[in-house]
């Protein structure tokens, strides 16, 4: 698996992505910064705050990652759901190297990742306790995000949130599916 170094600008189809799916109808300053283009010249109180709700976003991503490195090495898993793992992280990985450039392009400083997780790497015992664990982060982030998107002082960026949390609900869909539940239990998600 390869991955993009932290210092590495956007690829051309992220960056058209950002500028198509996030783009439409977003300033072309905010495009720019999170795209990691531009930076503005000082941040303001709101921006600070859109800044820490970032960095717990970066850290729940980063999270995210560790954990779907511990299912894949678990060795607990079948085929499919492995590569569901490690196409997840992928996910997670990039969500993660977008946040931590938005937050920088705002003029912040993205808070520096724990040496280790706390995971309950005893209670994996079956590939199933792997997937429900997952699917419980999965669900945990759909929350944070659905949070996120509320408090979110420039509004650009909690468009982009949504985003991210639409790509979390899919993730524990195909997760509950794998476990032989309902992917979309109900119509809304509380």
């Amino acid at each position: 698996m390869t991955t993009r170094s932290q210092t590495e600008s956007p690829s051309p189809a992220r960056r058209q992505f950002l500028f198509t799916t996030v783009g439409a109808g977003l300033s072309g300053v905010v495009v720019a910064q999170l795209a990691g283009i531009a930076k503005p010249a000082q941040a303001s109180d709101a921006t600070e705050d859109d800044i820490r709700i970032l960095n717990t976003a970066l850290n729940a991503e980063r999270e995210a990652v560790a954990a779907y490195d511990v299912g894949a090495a678990s060795g607990l898993l079948a085929s499919a759901p492995a590569k569901l793992a490690v196409t997840f992280r992928g996910h997670h990985a990039e969500h993660a190297d977008l946040l931590e450039k938005t937050i920088q392009s705002l003029g912040g400083q993205a808070i520096e990742p724990p040496a280790s997780f706390d995971f309950p790497t005893d209670q994996l015992q079956t590939g199933n306790d792997v997937l429900a664990f997952a699917a419980g982060l999965e669900r945990g982030a759909i929350s944070a995000y659905a949070g996120a998107i509320g408090v979110f002082a420039n509004r650009e960026l909690a468009v982009a949130a949504a985003s991210i949390l639409a790509d979390e609900a899919m993730h524990w869909a195909v997760l509950r599916q794998a476990l032989g539940q309902a992917p979309v239990p109900g119509a809304f998600i509380s």
